[in-house]
C-alpha cells in the first residue's frame, strides 16, 4: 500500500447540496471525473459542469422511486477494489469495472424528518440505504480511496489534493473513513432510537447513542482529565444550542454547571414573573423570583453569598443592562438567558472572563427526553424527571392547612428541590431561597446545613432573626423519621411540602402537628444523585 494515491475519478451523490457546485468544479479543474446521481447529477449539468450517470455506468436505471440505484458491483466494485491486489485488478479487467477513488456521500435527511413530525411511512422512506453501503465500502478501502460525508471537509479535502499534486495521504483516508463510520453509526443510531419510540419500546435490547462534537475541551473536572463536549442533534434550549457572546471557551464544569441552571429557572414560566437561579457545582445556592429581573437576582444573591462568587447564574427573561450592572459586582464565570440587551452587552463587555450565552427560548421542562449516565461495564438510561406538582395534586395532611402565600412558597421550595442533589433541604420564603441543604447521607444534616447558612447569611445581611424564620421547607423525599421534620420547625419553618410515604408518616404527621406546622404530600419524589 502506497501512502499517496491519486484521485481520478470520484462518485458524488448528495442530499444536501451546500457547496456541491464549488466542490465538483474544483475538481474538474484538476482533471477528476465525476459520476453522479438523481437530483446530484442534475445540480451539476445545470451549473454547466461535466458529469456521467451511474445508471450510464451500472447500465440500470434507477428504479423503485430511487431505492435502487448504487447497488451494483460497477459502483461497488469500483470502491471496493484493493488497487496492489493482482485478482481484484484482474477482475476489474474482465467486468470493466473502473475504480472510484473519491466518494463525497452525505445521507437522507433522516434526522431533520423526524425532528419536523413526519408521519411513519414517510420516516422510513428517508432512510438512506445506498448512502451508507458506498459510505462503509469505501471507508474500508481507505487504504486507496478517500470518503467524504460531512460539508465541512470539503475544503480540507481541496487542501489536500493541492498539496500532494492531486493525491491524498494514507492519514487524511484514515482520518475520513473514522469520520464516513461514525457517521452512519449515529445514522444508525438515529433510525434506531426512533423506531423503538414508534414501537412504544422504552427499553429496546440494543440502544445505540451517538452525538457530534462541539468542542474539544481544555480538560476535565480535572485538569488531568480529557474531555470533549458532543451535541445530540436536538434543539432543545440551553447551553448546546446557545450562542457565546464574549468570554474563553465554556470548561467541562462550566457546561455541566450552566446547563443545572438553566434547567431550572426554566420551572419558573415568564409569565408568571422574572426570575433568577445562581448554581455552583451542579446545585443551587439562590432562587428567587422578582418584580423585575434586578429584584430577583438580588434576592437570588442574598441567599449565599459566599457560594455565588464564581458560580453562573440563569435568567428566565431578557437580560437588562441594570440587571447586568449589579452581576458585575462580583466574579460570575457564565450568565445564560434567552436574550440579552445591546445595554447588557455592552456593560459585560468590561468583565473579558465572563462568557454571556443566549438562547432564543426556554427549555420545556415537561418535554420528554432520555437521561444516560456510565457505569463500569454499561450505562443507565431513563426518561427525564418531567414530574409536576401543582396545587391540585397537593395533599394537606395536618390539622393547620396553609394560607394561600404558604402554598405559593411550598411550591415554589419544591419546584427548587428538584434541582438539589439528594438528600435535598430547601427553605423558601416570600419567593426566594433561604437556605439549601444539598447532598448529604441524612437528611437531618441537609435541614441542618441550609438553617445554618441562612443564619450566617442574617448576620452578613444585618438582621436580627434568621432568615428561615417564617419559612416553607421542601424535602425531595419523605422524613422516615420526624427528626428531620423537627430540625426544620427549630429553624423557623411554619409549613412543609414533601412526598409522603414513609412507613412512620403518621409519626411524622403527629410530630408536625403538635410543633403547629402545616404539611402537605405530593406523592411524587425528586431523587437527584
Amino acid at each position: 500500500m502506497t501512502d499517496l494515491f491519486p484521485v481520478r475519478r470520484a462518485l458524488i451523490s448528495v442530499s444536501d447540496k451546500t457547496g456541491l457546485i464549488d466542490l465538483a468544479r474544483a475538481l474538474r479543474d484538476r482533471n477528476v471525473e465525476i459520476l453522479s446521481t438523481g437530483g446530484s447529477a442534475a445540480a451539476l449539468r445545470d451549473a454547466g459542469i461535466a458529469v456521467t450517470d451511474v445508471a450510464d455506468v451500472t447500465g440500470f436505471p434507477e428504479m423503485m422511486d430511487g431505492r435502487v440505484k448504487t447497488l451494483h458491483p460497477m459502483v461497488h466494485g469500483g470502491l471496493l477494489a484493493l488497487r496492489d491486489n493482482t485478482a481484484h485488478l484482474a477482475a476489474m479487467e474482465t467486468h470493466g469495472i473502473g475504480g472510484i477513488d473519491l466518494l463525497i456521500v452525505n445521507l437522507y435527511p433522516f434526522e431533520a424528518t423526524v425532528a419536523k413530525g413526519a408521519d411513519y411511512d414517510t420516516c422510513i422512506e428517508n432512510i438512506d440505504i445506498g448512502g451508507p453501503a458506498m459510505i462503509r465500502a469505501a471507508a474500508k478501502n481507505h487504504g486507496f480511496v478517500t470518503t467524504i460525508v460531512d460539508v465541512e471537509d470539503y475544503g480540507s479535502l481541496l487542501v489536500e489534493l493541492d498539496a500532494n499534486e492531486g493525491q491524498t495521504s494514507y492519514a487524511f483516508r484514515q482520518q475520513q473513513a473514522q469520520i464516513a463510520y461514525a457517521r452512519t453509526g449515529a445514522y444508525d443510531a438515529a433510525v434506531s432510537s426512533w423506531m423503538a419510540q414508534a414501537l412504544g419500546n422504552p427499553a429496546p435490547r440494543r440502544r445505540a447513542v451517538a452525538g457530534t462534537l462541539a468542542q474539544t475541551l481544555r480538560y476535565g473536572e480535572n485538569p488531568h482529565q480529557a474531555a470533549s463536549f458532543y451535541t445530540d442533534g436536538t434543539d432543545r434550549p440551553g447551553v448546546a444550542t446557545a450562542t457565546q457572546h464574549q468570554g474563553k471557551e465554556l470548561s467541562y464544569n462550566n457546561i455541566n454547571d450552566t446547563d443545572a441552571a438553566f434547567e431550572l429557572v426554566a420551572e419558573f414560566d415568564p409569565a408568571d414573573g422574572p426570575a433568577c437561579a445562581i448554581i455552583k457545582h451542579a446545585n443551587p445556592c439562590g432562587v428567587a423570583r422578582g418584580a423585575t429581573l434586578l429584584e430577583a437576582y438580588k434576592a437570588a444573591f442574598d441567599c449565599d453569598r459566599t457560594s455565588a462568587f464564581g458560580g453562573i447564574v440563569a435568567l428566565n427573561g431578557t437580560l437588562d443592562g441594570a440587571t447586568a450592572r449589579e452581576m458585575s459586582g462580583i466574579f460570575t464565570e457564565v450568565v445564560i438567558a434567552p436574550d440579552a440587551t445591546e445595554e447588557a452587552k455592552e456593560v459585560f463587555a468590561a468583565k473579558k472572563n465572563l462568557r454571556l450565552l443566549t438562547t432564543g427560548g426556554l427549555p420545556d421542562v415537561r418535554a420528554g427526553g432520555q437521561t444516560l449516565r456510565q457505569v463500569a461495564g454499561g450505562f443507565l438510561m431513563q426518561t427525564k424527571d418531567v414530574g409536576f406538582v401543582g396545587l391540585e395534586d397537593l395533599k394537606i395532611v395536618t390539622k393547620v392547612a396553609p394560607s394561600e402565600a404558604q402554598m405559593a412558597d411550598l411550591l415554589f421550595a419544591w419546584k427548587v428541590a428538584k434541582h438539589v442533589k439528594s438528600n435535598a433541604i430547601v427553605y423558601v420564603r416570600d419567593g426566594a431561597t433561604v437556605g439549601v441543604g444539598a447532598g448529604q447521607m441524612s437528611r437531618v444534616d441537609s435541614a441542618l446545613i441550609a438553617a445554618k447558612k441562612a443564619e450566617r447569611m442574617a448576620d452578613v445581611l444585618g438582621l436580627p432573626a434568621p432568615l428561615t424564620q417564617g419559612s416553607a421547607v421542601a424535602s425531595d423525599a419523605f422524613f422516615p423519621f420526624p427528626d428531620g421534620l423537627l430540625e426544620a420547625a427549630a429553624a423557623g419553618a411554619t409549613c412543609v411540602i414533601q412526598p409522603g410515604g414513609s412507613m412512620r408518616d403518621d409519626e411524622v404527621i403527629a410530630a408536625a402537628d403538635e410543633a403547629g406546622l402545616a404539611m402537605v404530600f405530593t406523592g411524587m419524589r425528586h431523587f437527584r444523585h
